[in-house]
């Protein structure tokens, strides 16, 4: 069984599929419109530091993970369940939004606790570069 991503405010319940990077150095995604990627060279959610989970929103085939990622709420829950149905329970501390070129360390480099951060792609699609011009970044913090 995969780990797997369950945020109940929201309605996702998804597989976290591990990603590395793209040839440019930017974090992979997903092929699968409804799988999460979590980034593989980083902490895994629950270990200290910045676990990061992407996903996609608005797929041009279809429904997409993190369509609804945008009204999630600081205080909701996002729970990630291990291969062994064991869960761990996260809570929203944090939503900010992002120029998608914009450096974000505190995404990334955060070594307190166990944080696990969200993204997906938001604002104005763009042709030229394929892909949306703002980011949407979900903080949370192990329970």
């Amino acid at each position: 069984e995969d780990e797997k991503i369950k945020i109940p405010s929201i309605d996702v319940d998804s597989p976290i599929i591990p990603v590395g990077e793209t040839k440019l150095g930017a974090m992979d995604v997903p092929s699968k419109p409804m799988d999460t990627g979590w980034y593989k060279l980083g902490p895994k959610p629950g270990e200290i530091g910045s676990a990061v989970i992407a996903g996609h929103r608005g797929f041009r085939s279809g429904p997409a993970v993190f369509d609804n990622l945008h009204n999630i709420k600081i205080g909701d829950e996002v729970r990630i369940e291990d291969e062994k149905g064991q869960e761990l329970i996260f809570v929203v501390r944090k939503i900010r939004t992002y120029r998608a070129t914009e450096q974000v360390p505190e995404v990334w480099y955060k070594n307190d606790i166990a944080h696990l951060n969200l993204i997906t792609c938001f604002g104005r699609w763009n042709k030229l570069t394929g892909t949306s011009d703002e980011r949407l970044v979900v903080f949370t913090d192990l329970l």
